[in-house]
């Protein structure tokens, strides 16, 4: 079981779930806001990213909230170094307990432009 602690009005857990642990229902509820599946897009690539490498329309607090949604859900993995965070998409482990289920959402969201407005943040800022 993984133990939960409320962050303001919504719990997030304190571990990222193993893979065991995914439920599909909060996989999918994470995956419902158009801004997570923007994330989910940007990390798609596989790569690493700083949450300051993240562009999104919200503020920084709001950010924070959608990444840490998808991290309660098991979607992405969250690294602390010093005072930065960094985040990846667990692809590998979401696509061995959901076969096939990030591919179509990401196919998806591609198609109907679901998530454009979420980035990467560029040198310019």
């Amino acid at each position: 079981m993984v133990e939960r602690r409320t962050l303001g009005r919504v719990k997030h857990p304190r571990e990222h779930p193993t893979t065991e642990q995914m439920r599909l229902t909060e996989v999918m509820s994470a995956l419902s806001d158009p801004l997570r599946v923007g994330l989910v897009r940007v990390l798609s690539d596989g790569v690493e990213r700083g949450w300051s490498e993240l562009r999104a329309p919200v503020a920084k607090s709001t950010l924070s909230h959608h990444l840490k949604t998808l991290r309660a859900a098991g979607l992405t993995r969250t690294r602390e170094e010093g005072t930065r965070c960094f985040v990846r998409l667990r692809r590998d482990e979401v696509d061995a307990r959901f076969p096939g289920l990030l591919a179509a959402v990401l196919a998806a969201a591609v198609a109907e432009g679901v998530g454009d407005h979420v980035g990467r943040a560029t040198a310019d800022g």
